[in-house]
């Protein structure tokens, strides 16, 4: 049985997601997290812009659009990066094999009304999976890099204007899980 794969195109907004074969840990220390976001600004800034993401311990979350002007077939660049980010962990932990699910999954996004839906499942999944209740403090979240008046890369200008500035970008995401769409679940 063959599986149709949704091609990223150029102009489109897309959730991409995936996780580590049967569950397992992609990311077993600080300096994994930091090498998969290195690896998202080598590559993937290439082809998309990054308006959210969130980084769990066997799995991740994007959101992005596009460019208009990309050189390659956009898919390129996430595998460039999916593959890069497996060879250095395979070395580091001395393993071998895919550590992703394949392909990986990507959803589009059409309305700024699902952007607001999926920004908020991203932001929210370490409240969703137990990790901690407050939001604001996990590390490997672009909640914080919104939030922030630091550099970015993540488009935060935008996203904030979606949500109609900080404040309620704060209110959005205090909201209870039930206010989240459930079809924008990774299970």
């Amino acid at each position: 049985m063959s599986t149709t794969i949704t091609p990223l195109l150029p102009g489109h907004w897309y959730h991409i997601y995936n996780r580590g074969i049967n569950g397992e840990t992609i990311y077993h220390t600080e300096a994994n997290y930091q090498y998969f976001l290195d690896l998202l600004a080598k590559y993937v800034f290439l082809t998309a812009k990054v308006y959210a993401y969130c980084l769990m311990k066997n799995h991740f979350h994007l959101l992005v659009s596009i460019h208009d002007d990309t050189k390659r077939k956009p898919h390129l660049y996430f595998s460039d990066m999916f593959n890069s980010y497996t060879q250095g962990l395979n070395k580091h932990l001395g393993r071998t094999g895919s550590l992703f699910e394949r392909p990986f999954r990507r959803k589009v996004i059409s309305s700024e009304k699902q952007r607001v839906q999926v920004t908020l499942y991203i932001h929210n999944n370490p409240r969703h999976h137990g990790i901690m209740n407050d939001i604001a403090k996990y590390q490997y979240s672009s909640y914080r890099a919104v939030m922030s008046s630091a550099p970015t890369k993540v488009e935060r200008e935008e996203v904030l204007s979606w949500f109609g500035g900080r404040d309620s970008f704060v209110a959005y995401h205090g909201a209870s899980r039930d206010d989240i769409s459930d079809d924008l679940t990774l299970e």
